[in-house]
């Protein structure tokens, strides 16, 4: 992946902090926190085409953004805290080259093929 684009998902995970700091949840719950989006490899164990479904939707921006603003909408910070870690988690995961999945299994992206 280009530099430029981990430069824009690093960005975006740094906003992702702001955004928790403006929360009131303890920093140490953002490093625990951080890791359960990947929760949703657990399709994988099923076959490839659930893990894709439920990988991407663990890891899809938009739907972070979401939860995120309807979190604010009706001030409920429990789906501010989920979106901003979901947000953030998929910044993280775009950095080390890990993007969406397709159905052809784990290691084929939206970013190009992981190991390559």
């Amino acid at each position: 992946m280009k530099a430029i684009l981990k430069l824009e998902e690093l960005v975006q995970f740094l906003l992702g902090i702001y955004l928790f700091g403006l929360l009131d949840y303890p920093w140490w719950s953002f490093l625990i926190l951080i890791l359960m989006p990947d929760i949703g490899m657990v399709g994988y164990l099923f076959n490839t085409k659930i893990g894709a479904i439920l990988y991407n939707v663990f890891h899809h921006k938009g739907l972070a953004l979401i939860i995120y603003i309807i979190g604010c909408y009706l001030s409920i910070p429990l789906c501010q805290l989920i979106g901003v870690i979901l947000f953030s988690h998929a910044a993280l995961d775009r950095i080390f080259g890990y993007g969406l999945k397709f159905n052809k299994g784990f290691k084929f992206t939206h970013l190009g093929e992981i190991g390559k």
